[in-house]
């Protein structure tokens, strides 16, 4: 690397001084829109685990799919909604707090006892229920009236212990009440509520949200806990293999061309020595590449050991 490149490249100096440097293009898998919106990503699965989704779509079971980290669990759901023209990805992110009803619909109790109380004070009508029921990912994935939705339930390994019992009502049901609607009158029966989707409403008829068409459902697991029986045999499992040194090549050239590729036979070497099953992801290769290709020394001294380190330890 010249004097020159050097300096280009050290847009972060630390010595103290302040400058305005101009930021270079972002690695494409890192631009997350453009004028015609969201970026469609480059994902690349064999003949076998295409096989095993398309079944699940087949079948309308969810598809629950696990995997070392960076083997692309996450991205299949959005791989998915892209080739089959589905819309946005309808997120799920689970934790130790995670419930059931938080995916499936939030009503703001206290904010609309709030407005009540102000719109009595000021003499206008009281706002109507819908506008404090919000449908939570699953629930507006169940709510969709025309093509199916995606859903990604992400890491439900990381959920309590009863949630995979809990969704197993609503995957064979396929609808859901919501009780606060379902006690309204008669006359009120029909009840537009807000989605996940910003600025959008269905209409929910006597409390009870009911599928059209199943969505489709990817699941993601790390495989820290084992899945009741009951909730396995519902699902398609597909689990996704580290890809190997021909794959790699395919996913280089997909994400950063020809280029690229001639550029990664090195470090593609010193990934595969570096690796061990769930110790490097896919992406951390991409990064290593991607500053190579921008004329960055990868051998400069500690670079490529922070860009490979190692999913497995913690410092």
């Amino acid at each position: 690397m010249t004097d020159n490149s050097e300096r280009d490249w050290q847009l972060f100096r630390g010595d103290g001084h302040a400058r305005e440097p101009v930021l270079p293009p972002a690695p494409p898998w890192r631009r997350f829109s453009d004028a015609e919106g969201p970026r469609a990503r480059p994902y690349l699965i064999g003949p076998r685990e295409t096989h095993v989704v398309n079944a699940a779509l087949h079948l309308r079971r969810p598809l629950l799919v696990t995997g070392h980290p960076g083997t692309g669990k996450s991205s299949l759901a959005q791989a998915i909604a892209h080739e089959l023209g589905l819309g946005q990805v309808l997120r799920w992110p689970v934790n130790s707090r995670s419930a059931l009803q938080d995916a499936l619909y939030r009503y703001d109790a206290i904010g609309r006892l709030r407005q009540t109380t102000l719109s009595r004070d000021r003499g206008e009508a009281e706002p109507g229920i819908g506008t404090y029921v919000r449908l939570g990912p699953l629930g507006t994935a169940l709510a969709a009236t025309g093509r199916p939705r995606v859903l990604l339930v992400d890491e439900l390994d990381k959920g309590d212990v009863d949630l995979p019992n809990d969704l197993l009502a609503v995957f064979e049901d396929g609808e859901f009440e919501i009780p606060e609607l379902a006690r309204l009158p008669e006359e009120e029966s029909a009840v537009d509520v807000l989605t996940e989707d910003l600025g959008a409403r269905v209409t929910v008829e006597r409390g009870r949200v009911r599928c059209r068409e199943f969505p489709v459902v990817v699941i993601t697991s790390n495989g820290e806990r084992d899945f009741p029986p009951a909730f396995l045999r519902r699902c398609v499992r597909l689990d996704l293999p580290e890809p190997d040194r021909e794959r790699l090549r395919d996913i280089v050239t997909a994400h950063l061309g020809a280029d690229g590729l001639a550029q990664a036979e090195d470090l593609l070497d010193a990934f595969e020595n570096r690796r061990a099953p769930g110790e490097l992801a896919t992406d951390q290769l991409l990064n290593a590449v991607f500053l190579r290709v921008g004329g960055v020394d990868t051998d400069a001294e500690g670079l490529l050991d922070a860009v490979f380190h190692r999913l497995g330890r913690t410092v």
